[in-house]
């Protein structure tokens, strides 16, 4: 059986929000802690970032620092964990090359989260027309890359949000399919998912949408979430505010801001029954989002005092991470019979076939 490796990473187009904290970084650092790891590996995507911002650069540019400040604020350690930027291994793009010869496009164009991220980024409308001509081919083959950045490493766990499973079952068909043709060489990883179910897609401030940047409904961790702009639906299935609730809020909470109920179940019968005022739900909600950001908000005032620290830190993740991607693509070009320098066979082989 492998040794547990860990590996997970996020897209630097901006700083990271509530959303990103439940749905994988709040649980990085409850495995981070556990231990019982051989390796974790937390990597920021700017290559893929790339694949939908290849006309702006900088935006990518700017914002890797920002990720790598909300993993430490967050509680990412780089004594425990590796951190390192996605374009700083070259041996991600080789392999990547060679699994898209394991990859079909009829493949591609059925994975549903391909399908949902083309459509949010304006590549097309409608079913048919989402694969036009206006689609980038890097961001086509995401789920590649993606292969690729977990199957480098080894990793036997992925922690990502639920809506990311297809990618993970891709993952796994390019593992099969590479490992049928060439002989066990990769590692089939396993997807962890938010233990807490309302984590898994927390709306925006919206109320509506899943959370994200690009809808400009975040509460991002680098600040302070004042104001929740929510409808009152009067009932707490679909309601923001019981959802946020159900991701954030511990029994303690009420004895320490509203201890006329003993938890969340007690709050949610009488909301239920009626009698509650939706501001008052709304308040308690601030005060447990600001308990658990607050923290997270003062380590990255302390870590953005000395940016080049933050760089040196990155440097030496993509040290680490060269080290294990190099091992690992020495055995996939063995297992694909192209380490031609290092078999000594074939060109002995070869050299009696030319000496007759």
């Amino acid at each position: 059986m492998a040794e547990k490796v860990i590996l997970t990473g996020d897209r630097p187009t901006g700083r990271l929000h509530i959303g990103h904290y439940v749905g994988s970084l709040r649980r990085r650092v409850q495995l981070q802690n556990e231990g019982g790891y051989k390796d974790m590996f937390v990597f920021i995507a700017d290559a893929q970032a790339l694949t939908d911002n290849f006309d702006n650069p900088e935006k990518v540019r700017q914002n890797v620092v920002e990720v790598a400040l909300d993993y430490l604020a967050c509680g990412l350690d780089p004594s425990k964990v590796t951190i390192f930027i996605q374009s700083a291994i070259p041996e991600l793009a080789e392999l990547s090359f060679y699994f898209m010869n394991l990859v079909t496009v009829a493949r591609l164009q059925r994975n549903p989260t391909v399908k949902t991220e083309i459509k949010m980024r304006g590549f097309g409308e409608g079913d048919d027309a989402v694969f036009g001509s206006g689609l980038p081919v890097g961001f086509f083959t995401y789920p590649i890359s993606q292969a690729a950045d977990i199957t480098l490493f080894k990793a036997t766990m992925v922690p990502v949000g639920a809506d990311q499973k297809p990618m993970l079952e891709q993952t796994v068909e390019i593992v099969r399919k590479f490992n049928s043709i060439y002989g066990e060489t990769l590692v089939e990883p396993e997807i962890v998912l938010p233990q807490n179910a309302a984590s898994q897609r927390l709306p925006g401030t919206d109320g509506k949408a899943k959370m994200s940047k690009s809808l400009g409904n975040c509460i991002y961790l680098g600040t302070d979430p004042l104001h929740i702009n929510v409808a009152d639906p009067g009932h707490v299935e679909g309601n923001a505010v019981f959802t946020y609730l159900d991701a954030f809020c511990r029994d303690e909470h009420f004895g320490l801001y509203w201890p006329e109920y003993a938890n969340l179940d007690e709050l949610k019968a009488h909301y239920t029954k009626g009698g509650l005022g939706d501001v008052k739900c709304k308040r308690f909600l601030e005060k447990v989002l600001n308990e658990e950001l607050e923290p997270i908000r003062a380590r990255r005032k302390e870590f953005e005092k000395d940016i080049p620290a933050v760089y040196e830190m990155l440097r030496k993740g993509v040290d680490k991470a060269r080290e294990t991607a190099a091992r690992t693509m020495d055995e996939v070009r063995k297992a694909m019979k192209i380490n031609y320098f290092d078999d000594k066979a074939l060109i002995e082989e070869q050299s009696k076939k030319y000496s007759l």
